[in-house]
């Protein structure tokens, strides 16, 4: 009962928020006849490149996890990860939660090892370095945002531009943060000394039961304590989905015939890909277009464009993720 009450509140949210954007959109005369003209005169080939790029995405985040595996000794095609990767990009984005995805890809894997905790931890370690990638790029983005700003117009800024400003660097404290967050959790996982005091909490009568799965989580966790080079090649493709994720946005606003600083793309799509994590609605429907349009209102950028774009995103993203569908269903009657 539990779960079917937060699923509904889940959709609640989502066609909550949907529907209140699209009456605030088409409710007015003139934001109803520019939306609907930015999304009829779109041009296609640019929305199919961007479907393209997210594609290319999901197969560097299975490259990604394909890194982390090998470094565990985790035998496991790149095939089969892609598999998987498909998979769980489909259940994140047609399932209520956004880890169901996380959980069909620790399944997979448990299948290759015996090793059950390696599997999880694989799958654990690929996110954070994943959300550390997207918010690294935030931060890079954000500074390069306001020097570009501060230095406009011979270094001398308006009224308007020192709106801005405070805009971009609120958002870059954002952004800086949340990485040191993500940045610190992990640190934590991976430091044996500080596994060892989480560990003595386990020994508490009320965490006692979980004791052994925390050892074992821990010791898998252990395996990438000296794997430098892995953790920094993974991030590194990180990087690289980051910039690919960031190219389908562009890609997006080039069909729509509009005009967004690549800076700005880059600054705000790793943030609300970080926020959207946070499973409050299905998919992201309703809050990713809640998101775009506060974000991109802080630069400026028409709200209606903003809107538009949230909503191509959204139809990339399902589109981009229906292969994964496919495959488990093919699996599934095999």
């Amino acid at each position: 009962m539990k779960d079917k009450l937060i699923t509904l509140l889940k959709i609640i949210i989502s066609v909550g928020l949907l529907g209140y954007l699209l009456y605030r959109f088409l409710s007015d005369p003139a934001d109803r006849t520019l939306l609907v003209e930015t999304l009829t005169t779109a041009n296609y080939w640019y929305l199919l490149l961007a479907v393209a790029l997210f594609v290319l995405a999901i197969f560097t985040n299975a490259l990604k996890w394909f890194i982390l595996l090998r470094a565990q000794g985790v035998p496991v095609p790149f095939s089969a990860l892609t598999n998987y990767t498909f998979v769980g990009f489909f259940f994140n984005n047609f399932l209520p939660a956004n880890v169901g995805g996380d959980v069909m890809r620790g399944f997979g894997v448990a299948k290759h090892t015996e090793h059950s905790a390696h599997a999880a931890v694989s799958v654990i370690v690929d996110r954070i370095i994943g959300l550390l990638a997207f918010m690294f790029t935030a931060v890079v983005a954000a500074f390069a945002a306001v020097y570009v700003v501060r230095n406009d117009v011979g270094g001398s800024i308006l009224v308007a531009d020192e709106s801005l400003v405070q805009n971009l660097t609120q958002v870059e404290w954002l952004a800086i943060v949340g990485m040191v967050i993500i940045a610190g959790t992990f640190v934590v996982m991976l430091s044996h000394r500080l596994r060892g005091l989480i560990g003595k909490l386990f020994t508490l009568p009320v965490l006692k039961i979980f004791a052994p799965i925390y050892d074992r989580l821990s010791e898998a966790f252990g395996a990438y304590r000296h794997e430098y080079g892995a953790l920094l090649l993974a991030f590194a493709v990180g990087v690289g989905t980051v910039v690919l994720t960031g190219l389908v946005d562009l890609s997006i606003v080039a069909g729509l015939h509009g005009n967004i600083s690549a800076l700005y793309i880059f600054l705000f799509n790793p943030i609300i890909a970080v926020l959207l994590i946070v499973p409050i609605s299905i998919g992201g429907l309703g809050t990713g277009s809640l998101l775009y349009v506060y974000f991109y209102g802080l630069v400026g950028i028409p709200q209606t464009l903003a809107f538009a774009l949230s909503l191509i995103k959204q139809a990339v993203v399902y589109v981009g993720s229906l292969p994964g569908g496919a495959l488990w269903l093919r699996k599934n009657r095999a």
